[in-house]
């Protein structure tokens, strides 16, 4: 039987930093195309559990062992990624401590969720939008057919 050619699959982990006022947000500056800012994550590797690719991904992008709270949602829209057909699973993350840039990221920044950055990448303008209403009424993201 011929293998099915299907998305690939990634893993994003919102983190939290649980030690700081407000419990703001890591993002990276991505390295790499597409530009702009984005949620730390990247491909599941053969074998791997998602948590543990959002886990590894957090850690190697950020250098914070993260402890993973909830599934936010799925996000598999054909265009999410300009790369290619990915599907995500994007949890909610807790860590402590400072951040720094590793792996893919050239920068990382700690941000309040009222002051965002404008470029985001991928679709994480749409996915940070349902963590915004996660953390205000703990909805977890809606369903797309669209």
């Amino acid at each position: 039987m011929p293998v099915p050619v299907t998305p690939l699959v990634t893993a994003d982990a919102i983190i939290e930093l649980i030690d700081r006022p407000g419990r703001p947000i890591v993002l990276i500056e991505r390295l790499n195309p597409p530009p702009g800012w984005a949620i730390p994550g990247g491909f599941v590797d053969c074998g791997e559990r998602l948590e543990q690719a959002a886990v590894r991904e957090a850690l190697e992008e950020t250098g914070l062992h993260v402890r993973l709270r909830a599934l936010l949602g799925l996000y598999s829209h054909p265009a999410r990624d300009p790369r290619g057909h990915t599907v995500t699973a994007v949890y909610v993350a807790e860590a402590r401590g400072e951040p720094a840039a590793l792996d893919d990221a050239r920068a990382v920044q700690v941000f309040a969720l009222d002051a965002l950055p404008a470029q985001l990448a991928f679709d994480h303008a749409t996915v940070l939008a349902d963590y915004l209403a996660y953390r205000a009424a703990g909805t977890v993201a809606p369903l797309r057919f669209d």
